[in-house]
């Protein structure tokens, strides 16, 4: 190949969601890399196939959609604001941080970084996008052909550090840029709006959630109307506080909003359904059982401990760890894995945890850890003789990307009037926020015991720390006990409410029992009890029994 087809031989991939996107040759010689490929074999959504089966996307497609949409937004500011000075270089920089800000991930994904790593090795710090910069320098290093495009391309060591600093991004805590050090290397100041195009540590807003918003929410079968394209065509740079920032045109505010909520959405249906963590619990203990006998193999033949593949000197044996260790564990025949087996057998004959109920979680559960609530409920258990091995909790939270804080209030806008001049007055529009940005919930789950058994110390430990429950199991057999165990619980007396809870006292109790038993049996004599009390409200209403039913409900 000559000089000149190195920047000319682009090529077309054909995706589900951005349909006919082109790639620089440079970036197809990265895809074309065994690290690269490796994403093809790690579920974008982890456990979520288990309960939705159309979630069989995986990371490498995702890179690919982050890769385009980062070249579409950094030359859509490069074609619009020429004195931002955005080269060649700086473009193409963009588009591969893009294309590798994944490459870290381990088996099913947020799993593998999370619950996984955290408890096979207590106290490791290891996140993904360490792992990506670490698997970034390995894919340099092990791929020849792949150095000799970077030279090719006017790529210096200065450019790659630029890259590797876009993917784990800048972390910006000071309220006021102008009193804050500038700590990258890759790229001066002046081109510090460059790094919240791919991962936007700073509000949120990137093309990371732009893409997976639209491709998680089509396979999942979840309908959004966050629409990415208006951001993308009002994005305009602007300094803000001495430092150059991304805004966006001030009617696209509820644009935006619609995309934090569209966040809090997918967590709660999707990315922390009860029954997905439920999932990635058991395939987390298996993994840990497993991690002690099941060896990856990595360079010259050295054999390697799933947990220590994410060492920076262990990427040969991370370029061969995927999702295929599920099966590997699930098909094996070593007795050392037997108990590590029969954990993932239990999903393929849906065999899962008990789920009893979703509670508040209280200030006091600060720095509590599941193991320690387990503790709490088995408590309960009586002669029951259940121990806090039988109870699997789970600390989920839901927030809008910033915690207890209002993502918008890093945002800026722009108006067309003043185009240069950035605003913040959230103010104007309260009635877009929620009244908290974070909930937290404990999941309580049973394993190895009756559901009777493990409701009546889920129960009797509701009652004694006077917990409100959000959710329960729809079972119908539990309703009574759910009843009498959520005295203090708002959402449960709605919809069980009580002589002292309803307005009316006992004469409005008994109204609702009447309209239940008139609207199940149809009783003549219910229907014209029902009538009187009506027509003793409003003397005006109509003395249908039907319409009347209508009314009361």
């Amino acid at each position: 190949m000559d000089d000149d087809q190195y920047t000319s031989a682009y090529q077309v991939f054909n995706d589900s969601i951005h349909g006919h996107i082109q790639f620089h040759p440079l970036l197809v010689k990265i895809i074309d890399t065994p690290q690269f490929q490796r994403l093809r074999y790690i579920k974008q959504l982890g456990g979520c196939y288990f309960v939705y089966p159309g979630a069989t996307h995986t990371r490498f497609e995702h890179s690919l959609g982050v890769c385009h949409l980062a070249g579409e937004l950094v030359e859509t500011l490069q074609r619009n604001q020429s004195q931002l000075n955005i080269t060649h270089e700086d473009v193409l920089c963009v588009k591969m941080a893009g294309l590798c800000h994944d490459l870290g991930h381990g088996p099913f994904s947020h799993m593998f970084d999370g619950p996984f790593l955290s408890k096979a090795r207590p106290g490791c710090k290891w996140k993904h996008e360490q792992g990506s910069v670490d698997m970034f320098d390995y894919l340099i290093e092990s791929n020849p052909e792949v150095k000799r495009f970077l030279e090719k391309c006017g790529i210096k060591e200065h450019d790659l550090k630029f890259v590797k600093e876009m993917i784990k991004g800048v972390k910006d805590d000071d309220d006021d840029p102008s009193k804050s050090k500038w700590i990258c290397e890759g790229r001066d100041e002046d081109k510090a709006f460059l790094y919240d195009i791919v991962a936007n540590k700073r509000n949120g807003v990137d093309v990371d959630k732009w893409d997976y918003f639209v491709r998680d929410s089509r396979h999942l079968g979840i309908t959004i109307s966050f629409d990415y394209s208006r951001l993308m065509k009002s994005a305009r740079v602007l300094e803000v506080n001495g430092r150059r920032e991304i805004a966006f045109r001030d009617k696209e505010v509820y644009n935006l909003y619609d995309m934090f909520y569209t966040r809090t959405v997918l967590h709660r249906r999707a990315y922390q359904h009860k029954t997905r963590t439920m999932v990635e619990k058991i395939i987390c203990k298996a993994f840990l059982q497993a991690d002690e006998h099941l060896k990856i193999l990595g360079k010259n033949g050295k054999e390697i401990k799933m947990s220590e593949c994410v060492d920076k000197d262990n990427m040969d044996a991370y370029t061969n760890l995927t999702d295929h260790v599920f099966h590997q564990i699930l098909l094996s025949t070593d007795d050392h894995l037997e108990k590590a087996r029969e954990l993932l057998e239990r999903l393929s004959t849906r065999r899962l945890y008990i789920f009893l109920g979703s509670v508040e979680h209280k200030d006091k559960d600060n720095g509590k850890k599941e193991e320690d609530i387990a503790k709490d409920i088995a408590e309960m258990s009586g002669t029951n003789g259940l121990t806090a091995e039988n109870f699997i909790c789970d600390m989920v939270k839901f927030d809008y990307g910033k915690r207890e804080s209002n993502p918008m209030d890093k945002v800026n806008l722009y108006r067309k009037r003043d185009p240069n001049q950035p605003i913040k007055k959230w103010s104007q529009i309260p009635e877009m926020f929620p009244k908290e940005f974070l909930l937290k919930e404990i999941r309580v789950y049973c394993d190895g015991c009756t559901m009777k058994d493990g409701e009546k110390c889920f129960n009797a430990w509701l009652k004694k720390d006077e917990r409100e429950i959000y959710l329960t199991p729809s079972k119908p057999d539990s309703t009574e006990d759910y009843k009498a165990a959520a005295d203090n619980s708002t959402v449960i007396k709605q919809l069980f409410p009580k002589k002292s809870d309803t307005p009316g006292g006992s004469g409005s109790d008994q109204t609702q029992v009447q309209t239940s038993q008139s609207n199940a049996q149809g009783s003549k004599r219910q229907s014209s009890s029902l009538q009187q009390q009506d027509m003793t409200d409003d003397s005006s209403s109509d003395p249908s029994p039907e319409k009347k039913l209508k009314k009361d409900v």
